[in-house]
């Protein structure tokens, strides 16, 4: 199914905000400050899908959320080139990684093991694996520009390749970060944020059935702080997945045009 579908960015703010002067990024105020993109600190990026971005794959999706730009591509099913004992189940393989020019610094662009094996596991519980036995299903994620929540942006945007690819799934995952300044909660944070954080969780999750498939923390939190992110996270994806509906839908018609 390489169909096309897209259009204007959409939003997936969980909640709300006013938009208020404040003074420069980080300055002596722990509390008033500026992001560098000027949102709120509850303010997502608005969100750009496409699928059909590969002709050669079974389906594929581009994601853009603001300097965050992936491309994925799914393979199959197909017979492993590896051998494999009889399973009732079929094989998720993902591989994600970035370009040269994807981050400031020139030629760091690699494989990123870390990233691979959390898009198989947010994926994993998703896939309705045992619709293709004894095969394999392949996602290839790049990363061509890495603007901050990286992981985040791959896994929406697999979850749309392998719908775009007619993968039987339970339902799509969407994936949303949220980081720890200071005393502050900065939903979907950029690269600058990132390098200041003092603490992440990342959040994907079936909205429809109301099912987390992975959950991922660094640094340290406290009980309401990360309740408060957790809710953030969750309300975010819900509204995310309308958008990546919306796409899937608008490729739906326009392949029947």
């Amino acid at each position: 199914m390489a169909s096309t579908g897209g259009g204007a960015p959409g939003t997936y703010t969980p909640t709300p905000t006013k938009k208020t002067q404040r003074s420069s990024f980080f300055s002596d105020s722990d509390v008033d400050w500026l992001r560098p993109d000027g949102r709120g600190f509850h303010q997502c990026r608005p969100a750009f899908f496409r699928t059909g971005a590969v002709n050669s794959a079974a389906g594929s999706a581009y994601a853009e959320f603001g300097n965050t730009k992936v491309i994925v591509s799914v393979f199959g099913p197909r017979e492993s080139k590896k051998a494999m004992v009889y399973s009732d189940v079929g094989r998720l393989n993902c591989n994600v990684s970035c370009t040269t020019f994807a981050t400031p610094v020139r030629g760091l662009g690699s494989d990123n093991k870390e990233f691979s094996s959390m898009l198989h596991k947010a994926l994993e519980g998703a896939i309705m694996l045992e619709t293709f036995p004894k095969t394999t299903v392949d996602v290839f994620a790049l990363v061509l520009e890495s603007g901050g929540s990286d992981l985040p942006v791959v896994i929406s945007c697999a979850s749309l390749a392998l719908a775009d690819a007619g993968i039987m799934m339970y339902d799509l995952v969407a994936g949303v970060s949220v980081s720890c300044l200071g005393r502050n909660l900065i939903i979907d944070p950029i690269l600058e944020e990132e390098n200041f954080q003092d603490g992440s969780l990342m959040i994907t999750c079936m909205p429809s059935r109301y099912e987390v498939t992975q959950l991922s923390i660094t640094g340290e939190w406290s009980t309401a702080k990360l309740n408060e992110a957790m809710q953030l996270c969750l309300d975010a994806c819900s509204k995310l997945d309308k958008i990546m509906r919306a796409c899937l839908k608008e490729a739906a018609s326009a392949s029947l045009d």
